[in-house]
C-alpha cells in the first residue's frame, strides 16, 4: 500500500529535512494514540529500539484520572514504567502534520520485556496467533461512523458544549449534495489518510444530520485494528484544522440514531481461500464459518463491555435505529446484531453491528476472535437465521441494556477468563466499573430539569 515507510526510507528523509518528528504511539485502553513526540534525529539514533511511558496508561479513564483499584499498578506500587517497543513494520508519513512521521508501539513489561497481557494490540495479537496455530488468518474490515459539528472543540468545550449542531440541517444519508458542503473536511480525511497508507475506499454520509461514515479496506486483523485507530485520530484532528469537532461518541442527542463501529470478518488458509465459503452448503457458509457465528452468538452477551464501554453505549441500542438489541444473525438484515453479508460470492463475511463509535478496535476484534475459535473447537451448531424484523423477533439473547449488566456478564464469564486470562479479564472489569462509579456520583441534566421544582 502506498505510504507506508521503511527505515532506510525514513533515515533518508530525515536526512534531506522532509521529516523532523517522529510519533511514538501506543493505544490506551480507550483506544486512542498517547506517546511522544521525538526529534527525528534521535529516533533514527537510538529512540528506534525503544522508549519508555508511565504503565498508569492502561489504567485511567476518559479523564486520565488515576483509578485505584488496578493491580497492574497503583499508587502503592509506584507507577513505574512499560517499554515501548516501535513495531517498524507500522511507521508511515502524517502528510497532514508538517514533516511529521509516526510508528505504532508494543508495550512490554520494563523487567522482563514480555508484551504487557492487558494492552489492547497484545490481546489482539494473541488471538491472531491461536488462529495461526490452527492453520487460519483472519481478515477483517470496520466501518467508522462519526457526526461533524458546526464549531469547533475549543469552542464547544467554553461553552460548556450547548448549543450543539451538527455541520448540515437533515438527514444526509448518501446525499451527494450535502456531502459536497462537507468536501472541506472530508476530502483532506480521505487522501491524507491514503498517503499515510490506510486503504480508504470511500467516505459518505450517514443517516443523520452532520453524520460521516468512513469505509478502510479490509485487511489483517491487526492492520485493521491500526488503520482504524490512525483514521479515528487523523479525523479529529484534520476537522479541528477546518474549525470543526468531530465526535465518536456512540449517542450525542436522544433523538439522534447513534454512531457505530460495524466489524466484518473472514478466516483465510494459507492458500489464501476464504474457508468460509462452501457452495454447497445453505447460503454458502461452510461448516467451519457457521461453527464460528455460532461461537459470537453464544458469547455476544458476555463480550458486549468490548463492543460498548461507556454508560452512553448502551443509548444506542433502541428499536427502529438500526443498532441491534438482539444477538441473533441474518442474511443481509441490518436490524441483526450480526449480518451475512457477500452471500453466493466468494467475499462471503459476518458483519457484526453491535460496536458503537466508541469502541476500541483491538479490544472488539480480539473478543470475536476469541468467541468465533470457541465456536469452531467446540463445533457449535449455529441455529436458523432470523427474517424479518428483528426487532420484534421473539427468542434469542438479548443484548445487554446497560452497562452494569455488561460488566456482571464479564465478570462471571468463564470463557473469557480462560481465553484472556484472569487478569486481563479483572482489569477491564475494573474499567467497568469505574465508569459506573463515577457516573453514580453525577447530577445529570435531566434529574435537574425534571426534578429542580416539581420533586
Amino acid at each position: 500500500m502506498a505510504g507506508t515507510l521503511t527505515f532506510d526510507a525514513l533515515k533518508k528523509a530525515v536526512s534531506n529535512g522532509e521529516i523532523d518528528t517522529v510519533l511514538t504511539c501506543i493505544i490506551d485502553m480507550q483506544g486512542r494514540l498517547m506517546g511522544k513526540r521525538f526529534h527525528a534525529q534521535h529516533f533514527i539514533d537510538s529512540a528506534y529500539e525503544e522508549t519508555h511511558c508511565c504503565n498508569y496508561l492502561l489504567a485511567t479513564d476518559l479523564e486520565m484520572y488515576t483509578v485505584e483499584g488496578y493491580a497492574s499498578t497503583s499508587w502503592a506500587g509506584g507507577y513505574g514504567d512499560y517499554v515501548m517497543k516501535p513495531d517498524l513494520e507500522t511507521l508511515r508519513p502524517v502528510p497532514w502534520l508538517q514533516g511529521t512521521a509516526m510508528v505504532l508501539c508494543d508495550l512490554l513489561d520494563h523487567n522482563t520485556h514480555k508484551p504487557v497481557p492487558h494492552s489492547p494490540r497484545a490481546l489482539l495479537k494473541a488471538q491472531v496467533a491461536k488462529l495461526a496455530e490452527m492453520g487460519l488468518s483472519v481478515m477483517a474490515a470496520t466501518e467508522l461512523e462519526f457526526f461533524l459539528f458546526e464549531k469547533g472543540f475549543e469552542e464547544l468545550r467554553k461553552s460548556g458544549y450547548r448549543p450543539l449542531e451538527p455541520i448540515s440541517g437533515y438527514n444526509e444519508d448518501y446525499s451527494i449534495l450535502q456531502t459536497t458542503r462537507e468536501e472541506h473536511v472530508m476530502r483532506p480525511i480521505r487522501n491524507h489518510l491514503y498517503k499515510a497508507g490506510i486503504p480508504i475506499e470511500n467516505s459518505k454520509g450517514e443517516a443523520e444530520s452532520g453524520q460521516e461514515e468512513l469505509n478502510i479496506r479490509y485487511a489483517p486483523a491487526l492492520d485493521t485494528a491500526d488503520y482504524h485507530t490512525i483514521a479515528k485520530n487523523a479525523v479529529k484532528e484534520i476537522a479541528h484544522m477546518q474549525g470543526h469537532a468531530a465526535s465518536f461518541m456512540a449517542k450525542w442527542r436522544p433523538d439522534k440514531v447513534g454512531s457505530a463501529t460495524h466489524v466484518h470478518q473472514s478466516l483465510w488458509d494459507s492458500n489464501g481461500t476464504n474457508v468460509f465459503v462452501d457452495p454447497d452448503k445453505q447460503h454458502g457458509m461452510s461448516e467451519l464459518m457457521q461453527n464460528y457465528v455460532a461461537g459470537l452468538i453464544k458469547y455476544a452477551p458476555e463480550s458486549t463491555y468490548f463492543f460498548a464501554p461507556y454508560i452512553n453505549s448502551y443509548k444506542r441500542f433502541q428499536k427502529g435505529s438500526f443498532a441491534p438489541t438482539k444477538t441473533a444473525w441474518s442474511v443481509d438484515n441490518r436490524t441483526a446484531g450480526f449480518r451475512l453479508c457477500g452471500e453466493g460470492t466468494k467475499a462471503l463475511r459476518i458483519e457484526c453491528r453491535i460496536g458503537g463509535a466508541d469502541l476500541n478496535p483491538y479490544l472488539a476484534i480480539a473478543a470475536q476472535l476469541a468467541a468465533g475459535i470457541k465456536g469452531i473447537e467446540d463445533k457449535l451448531p449455529l441455529g436458523a437465521a432470523t427474517d424479518g424484523d428483528i426487532y420484534d423477533a421473539t427468542g434469542g439473547n438479548e443484548i445487554p441494556i446497560n452497562l452494569r449488566d455488561a460488566k456482571d456478564l464479564l465478570k462471571s464469564s468463564s470463557f473469557f477468563r480462560e481465553a484472556f486470562g484472569e487478569a486481563v479479564v479483572d482489569h477491564y472489569v475494573r474499567a467497568a466499573e469505574w465508569e459506573i462509579e463515577d457516573f453514580d456520583r453525577a447530577v445529570t441534566d435531566y434529574e435537574i430539569a425534571r426534578g429542580f421544582e416539581r420533586a
